[in-house]
């Protein structure tokens, strides 16, 4: 072979492994990418987004941080809390809530200032402990947290409490189950579902007044569910645990999707793909409205515990301040 057939074999191996580092880096901006919060003192539990910009994380230790850039960077802000915060919600643009430990905190102002709105004390419940888990609105007005109640470390009771004045105030509400209460999702101002420990699906269709129980066809806790509509529904839990319904629960169906990591949050972008991520770094996507669900390749390890989509972009948080940014 002659040197000049030697260096034109050269540049095409030079330009095409070019082409391959083009390749592999698009299908990089197109995955997931980890990043981490360094002033995070431990796990992140939740992830929510108003907009491209502005987004919040909260962790372990009310560790509480803000973006105004899609991520880019993130500032902490103050909670009075060192409890973890488990779920952030803003029902608009300047009114947001978050859950840590026993106490609900309420923001008027775009999250710039938070302040207790509720705590509920061991002596309001006989001496057990209330943990709150999640909170959603359905109205302007109207809004739910839910949660478990515990002596010893061992539940003892649900917990279920809405608000009808914005948050100002929070009401009891009986649950008709005694199981721990994990996440709750509002399809309308009439329909939502709240799912829990031991299978645990509950529906009201009358904006909160009842709640009755749904047949999930399933012992295994439920971390969280997502509906599109007032009859395509998912919940996603312990051991790899799938359920989806297109009848608004009365029936749900279990999806195989050939994994033992149990799944802690799900989310549909649109009425046919759907994301869900869970313990170990599993990450699982369905482009088929949910019937099938394909393992995506790890990025991470480590437990993912929460997932947010605002339109284009995407967004999961979890062990040690990580976080993974999306775009579609």
């Amino acid at each position: 072979m002659t040197f000049q057939n030697k260096h034109s074999l050269t540049k095409c191996s030079m330009a095409f492994l070019v082409l391959l580092l083009i390749a592999f880096t698009t299908l990089a901006q197109q995955g997931w990418v980890a990043t981490k919060i360094s002033s995070a003192t431990g796990d992140l539990n939740t992830v929510f987004f108003l907009d491209s910009k502005r987004g919040w994380v909260g962790g372990d230790n009310g560790f509480l941080g803000r973006t105004d850039d899609g991520g880019r960077t993130w500032v902490r802000q103050s909670v009075e809390t060192t409890d973890a915060i488990n779920d952030i919600y803003f029902r608009d643009k300047e009114n947001g809530f978050l859950i840590a430990g026993n106490t609900i905190f309420v923001t008027r102002d775009n999250g710039t200032r938070w302040s207790e709105s509720r705590r509920f004390l061991p002596s309001d419940f006989d001496g057990a402990t209330v943990e709150l888990y999640s909170v959603r609105f359905s109205s302007k007005k109207k809004g739910w947290v839910v949660g478990s109640v515990s002596k010893r470390d061992r539940v003892i009771d649900s917990i279920l409490v809405y608000t009808d004045n914005e948050g100002e105030t929070w009401q009891r509400q009986r649950a008709p189950t005694h199981s721990e209460l994990i996440h709750i999702d509002f399809d309308n101002d009439r329909r939502g579902w709240i799912v829990g420990a031991e299978g645990t699906i509950m529906n009201t269709v009358d904006g909160g007044q009842t709640w009755n129980r749904q047949t999930s066809g399933t012992t295994a806790t439920l971390f969280h569910t997502e509906f599109r509509n007032d009859k395509k529904g998912w919940a996603v839990g312990e051991r790899g645990t799938i359920l989806r319904t297109t009848d608004g629960g009365i029936t749900w169906t279990p999806v195989t999707a050939g994994i033992r990591s149990t799944l802690l949050s799900v989310e549909f972008v649109n009425d046919d793909e759907g994301w869900a991520v869970g313990r170990a770094g599993t990450i699982l996507r369905s482009d088929d409205a949910g019937v099938s669900w394909i393992q995506q390749e790890a990025t991470v390890k480590t437990n993912i515990y929460a997932l947010h989509f605002n339109k284009k972009n995407g967004w999961a948080v979890g062990a040690q301040g990580m976080v993974l940014r999306y775009e579609r």
